[in-house]
């Protein structure tokens, strides 16, 4: 088996409106202030918003997902706007187990960007990446049960509804809560 860090991974994957590319040293203040902007709207749905306290927390974020991109251990990327270049959310290739070529694609954008498809479109291009590029077997997504707006980009891209884990995921406040795993397969 070829060693991932050997595995060729586009550095940007360009859409109709977005561009998704990995984390930059540069990208860190853009970052931050997303996550500022949408602390709120994030933080009923992903944990680690908590452990955004400074720019400094976005800055050692970007560098450990840098690193983790070159080693093949996990492909987060920033979305951003194709025509102006602004950060509009995260996403990115995780859970990777390079044996099975299973990924889990995870996703969040910025408040002032809800609802206009660029989740759904970056979710498009890391799909099509996994599948084309990586020979996936399987790609995942996971969310919170709850998470309407989650699952309707899950759903809209034809991933299926497998299950709920129960009581999986552990939060900042020590309560563990449920999943729901969508899946695609060749």
């Amino acid at each position: 088996m070829i060693s991932p860090i050997l595995i060729d991974i586009p550095e940007e994957l360009q859409g109709p409106r977005v561009l998704v590319r990995p984390y930059r040293p540069e990208d860190a203040e853009a970052l931050w202030e997303a996550v500022e902007e949408s602390r709120a709207h994030l933080s009923p749905w992903l944990p680690w918003v908590h452990n955004y306290r400074s720019p400094d927390d976005a800055r050692a974020f970007v560098m450990r997902a840098r690193a983790r991109w070159l080693l093949r251990e996990d492909l987060t990327v920033g979305i951003f706007d194709r025509g102006s270049g602004g950060f509009l959310g995260g996403s990115g290739l995780h859970r990777i187990n390079w044996a099975l070529r299973n990924f889990e694609i995870g996703y969040w954008i910025r408040a002032s960007a809800e609802g206009r498809g660029y989740v759904t479109e970056a979710v498009q291009l890391l799909t099509r990446l996994a599948f084309e590029d990586l020979q996936a077997n399987r790609v995942e997504i996971r969310m919170e049960p709850e998470n309407a707006r989650s699952r309707k980009v899950a759903e809209r891209l034809g991933f299926v509804l497998e299950g709920t884990l129960r009581r999986v995921a552990p939060w900042p406040d020590g309560q563990l809560r449920d999943r729901h795993i969508f899946a695609l397969t060749p």
